[in-house]
């Protein structure tokens, strides 16, 4: 029966044997003291006395010190009871004479053969004789503090952990390897016998298809092989139960000199026959991928499982470096490594080529056979899913890293832009066209202009333009944007467009989605130096079910596709994940910025639809858009923005106070508003701005605030104002969108939004109209 998980007390052990040696020196001191007082009438009654009540003391001594260690220990014990009683792994702490003191409910629940009293005991349903390795833990664990042992056993693999705690106890951890690791040993065939195996041939562990094919549990590979040595890749005589057969051995090495041995049937190879006369076709039906490859790379021969594993085909004279890479350095070089015996041969994670890329492996590799006969056996693994999560997540976490960057950089560039623009249109007050200054101060502005567009491009690969989303027709909006994509692609390149009839209307910034398809168009065009036809083709979809691809997922519903399709060079594979970065491109220096497609991505997905790309080099690329489909009235009435009322013609008056931490930005802003006939109060920060306001005898009639400051925000200090002042309008300005607060907006009445940068007009104008 299972003892509980409080500590287990045994007389002869632990503290509890420090005690009873205390308490009998302490009954020794004081019988010495009864019969120094016995023959205290003889010469020698004063110094047996005095002995005796030294003897006395000592023992006072011990038993205080061993009750103390004693119930320091429970009081350990208590504490690593409580630790342990949620660790899902069975723990056990024992002392130096294997003994166990407690153990968690996860050690608790497990059933073996024998009373589970001792470690050994506790060890006895996935070991035989687990003496051995107890006793080489033990060693390490007084040398080293701490041991660790792999086991492979008929119900697994397991891994004993041990950790001391105490000059007597130690943490001992039983985790079942298969159970926590993805892509481990647990993966394969539990059909397929299988024997673990130390460096001196010692059985470590073996499951139940040995178990049932020796009819035995080895303790040696001796007694599975006989005298031979198993080599890897050979036929080898095994001892069965009924009596020897020939067998073909795969060992793989797993690390700590431990060694796996997979043994595999061959009804063709019959009592008799020579080992190199076995063709490998025998092994067509084995349930593990294995290769045969040559010390020189060349794959000598696969069998069905390798074949269907390896998408690519595999033909005579084919090289393992034609079939995986991603080793980091020749595949050449690491056979020969192993092939000389210079490296262990560890598993290794690999990657299909070429086209087959997303294809991952890991691979093993064995050295096999002797002389001109030798070569390797590959061991193959699939953790394609395994390696896709990965990379998923990786490139999630560089898109947000790069889109965060974007945003951040583009902030800061529309601060520096506003500047320039707004300081150059102070001077253009002063300067008519006849000033010999004028045109220098034109192309400062018009270069302001464009470094401004190139900004708005970094904000929609990071999702962070403003967007005027409506419902549109595409069919219109293709039709009217085919005019100015024929003057684009010029003379040399057709352009067609194919429309379906009854195509439903999206949701989108038209803006912005004509944005999107000039740039795809613009890079068909470049694609096709020659000339050729570039095709834009619209249609309705529904996915019944979601769509994966590409690492992404559309649900399932109704979308408005849309494919641009040139016959040009083509994307090879290894670029295809890196188009949609910004500033990556494959055109010459001058050709082109790289922010062409990272723009059209951004909108895209800011829209709510998803972009994907095929392509062929050589042959081609289409690039393929879908957005959720909207219903619409049976006539599309465009959405017409109202001008607004024109602004009476009077003398600007009223007190701002404008708040903005970059001194540039609040100089221009300021001298703006003053040469427009306001009084202007600035301020650096949200702190000064409401310190400012703390003078209830100041009248201020609007708040022209950034929203992103250090230290408090403009949502945040103009919600704490507005408290006291409640009449007062709000102009928010941002280098980022709108939507990036507009949660925040649209609590604060009476508040508009004026992007950054913004020229001396803009700002004047959206003053003007607030306070007007």
């Amino acid at each position: 029966m299972q003892r509980d998980q409080t500590a287990l007390a045994s007389p002869g052990t632990g503290p509890e044997r420090d005690l009873l040696l205390a308490v009998a020196v302490l009954a020794s001191g004081i019988l010495s003291v009864v019969a120094g007082g016995v023959v205290r009438s003889e010469p020698a009654g004063p110094a047996l006395q005095l002995a005796g009540i030294i003897l006395l003391a000592a023992a006072v001594i011990l038993a205080a010190l061993a009750l103390w260690h004693a119930l320091r220990r429970r009081d350990l014990l208590s504490t690593l009871a409580g630790v342990l009683q949620h660790d899902a792994v069975p723990a056990f702490i024992a002392g130096s004479d294997g003994i166990i003191r407690l153990r968690n409910p996860a050690a608790a629940e497990r059933r073996t053969p024998v009373p589970a009293d001792t470690l050994a005991g506790a060890l006895s349903d996935l070991l035989a004789s687990p003496a051995p390795l107890l006793g080489r833990m033990q060693d390490e664990l007084r040398a080293a503090g701490n041991a660790r042992e792999h086991m492979v056993t008929r119900r697994g693999r397991f891994r004993l952990t041990a950790s001391r705690i105490d000059p007597d106890l130690a943490l001992w951890r039983l985790e079942n390897v298969d159970a926590s690791a993805p892509g481990g040993e647990g993966e394969q065939s539990p059909d397929v016998p299988l024997v673990s195996a130390g460096p001196s041939g010692a059985v470590l562990g073996c499951n139940d298809a040995l178990r049932r094919l020796t009819g035995t549990r080895p303790r040696s590979l001796a007694d599975i092989f006989g005298d031979s040595v198993p080599l890897s890749g050979r036929m080898q005589e095994v001892r069965l139960a009924q009596g020897t057969r020939r067998m073909f051995v795969v060992a793989v090495p797993v690390g700590d000199g431990r060694t796996d041995f997979r043994l595999f049937p061959s009804a063709a190879a019959g009592p008799g026959s020579p080992v190199a006369a076995t063709p490998w076709d025998t092994f067509e039906d084995l349930p593990v991928p294995l290769l045969k490859v040559a010390p020189e790379g060349i794959v000598l021969a696969a069998n069905r499982e390798a074949r269907v594993l390896l998408p690519m085909p595999i033909g005579p004279g084919t090289r393992l470096s034609d079939l995986l890479e991603g080793l980091g350095r020749p595949l050449i070089d690491w056979l020969s490594d192993i092939c000389a015996r210079r490296t262990t041969p560890t598993p290794q994670f690999l990657r299909g080529t070429g086209q087959y890329q997303d294809t991952f492996l890991r691979v093993t590799l064995s050295l096999a056979g002797e002389g001109e006969d030798t070569h390797l056996i590959a061991v193959l693994n699939d953790v394609t899913e395994h390696k896709s999560l990965e990379a998923q997540f990786v490139q999630s976490q560089k898109m947000q890293a790069i889109g965060q960057l974007a945003g951040g950089v583009a902030h800061d560039f529309n601060n520096l832009l506003t500047a320039i623009s707004g300081h150059c249109d102070l001077l253009l007050l002063r300067h008519d066209e006849g000033d010999p200054d004028y045109g220098d101060l034109i192309q400062i502005h018009q270069n302001a202009n464009r470094a401004a567009s190139l900004v708005g491009q970094l904000l929609a690969f990071s999702r962070k333009q403003n967007l005027m989303p409506e419902i549109i027709d595409l069919r219109d909006t293709l039709s009217d944007l085919t005019h100015l994509l024929n003057r684009l692609v010029g003379e040399k390149i057709s352009l067609t467009l194919t429309q379906e009839p009854a195509l439903r209307c999206i949701r989108a910034d038209k803006r912005q989605l004509e944005q999107v398809i000039m740039n795809l168009v613009v890079n068909a065009r470049d694609a096709m130096p020659e000339g050729g036809e570039i095709r834009i083709e619209t249609g309705n979809i529904t996915f019944s079910n979601p769509l994966e691809r590409d690492r992404a997922t559309v649900p399932a519903g109704a979308y408005v596709a849309v494919r641009v399709i040139d016959r040009g060079c083509g994307i090879p594979a290894e670029k295809l994940t890196k188009i949609f970065e910004p500033f990556y491109t494959t055109k010459r220096p001058g050709e082109g910025t790289g922010l062409g497609l990272s723009t059209a991505y951004g909108i895209v997905k800011q829209t709510g639809g998803y972009i994907f790309v095929d392509s062929t080099p050589g042959q081609g690329t289409t690039f393929t858009l879908y957005f959720p489909a909207h219903d619409r009235p049976a006539a599309v009435v465009r959405e017409e923005r109202p001008e607004p009322p024109p602004l009476p013609p009077r003398k600007a008056e009223g007190v701002v106070l404008l708040v903005e931490d970059e001194a540039p930005v609040r100089a221009f802003a300021s001298r703006a508003l003053r040469l427009r006939g306001y009084s202007v109060l600035e301020a650096d920060s949200a702190e000064a701005a409401l310190d400012l306001l703390s003078d209830p005898n100041l009248a201020v009639d609007l708040f022209v605030t950034d929203v992103i400051m250090p230290g408090k925000d403009g949502p945040t200090w103009v919600r704490e104002a507005l408290a006291h002042r409640p009449d007062t309008k709000v102009v928010f300005v941002s280098g980022y969108a709108e939507d990036a607060f507009a949660e925040h907006k649209s609590a604060i009445p009476n508040s508009v939004f004026l992007p950054k940068p913004f020229s001396l007009n803009d700002l004047t104008t959206v003053v003007q109209r607030q306070l007007h």
